[in-house]
């Protein structure tokens, strides 16, 4: 008996306005689109062809406190090496680099990681270079919840 794989579909090109978005909510659903889970032929072992085009980075927000309280941690290496960065000095210097931290830790951590990090491309303003590929709103995939 022969199995029939389905066909691979054509690569589709989402539009993201992250002003005002919880960076935290939108970035799970960026992380669902670039792994293809929204897709029915989803496979865990095949790399998904969205790409996702978020725009407003600097506009982003965190709930609560979280802005004074997060911090980001690396580490060199060696002992007594540990270096936090607090969220406001990394924000301010490049809001794109914590969209793309928020959802690069969302992926699972395998070989197909940074080929998912790829389709990604994030722009601080509402400008983008895209056009070209005709990005569909994110909202078709998520639409906005209206609670009472």
């Amino acid at each position: 008996m022969r199995t029939t794989h389905p066909k691979p579909q054509a690569a589709k090109w989402y539009l993201v306005d992250a002003k005002g978005k919880t960076l935290g909510r939108l970035s799970t659903k960026i992380a669902t689109v670039l792994h293809g889970k929204h897709k029915p032929s989803w496979s865990p072992h095949q790399l998904s062809s969205d790409h996702v085009v978020v725009l407003n980075a600097k506009e982003i927000v965190l709930s609560g406190n979280k802005a004074e309280k997060k911090s980001y941690f690396s580490h060199s290496g060696y002992f007594g090496h540990g270096k936090r960065t607090p969220f406001t000095r990394v924000f301010a210097k490049d809001p794109a680099k914590v969209v793309l931290h928020a959802v690069k830790k969302m992926l699972p951590r395998n070989k197909l990681r940074e080929g998912m990090m790829k389709h990604l491309h994030i722009f601080e303003g509402a400008e983008h270079e895209h056009d070209a590929q005709q990005p569909e709103d994110f909202s078709i995939l998520f639409p906005e919840r209206k609670d009472g």
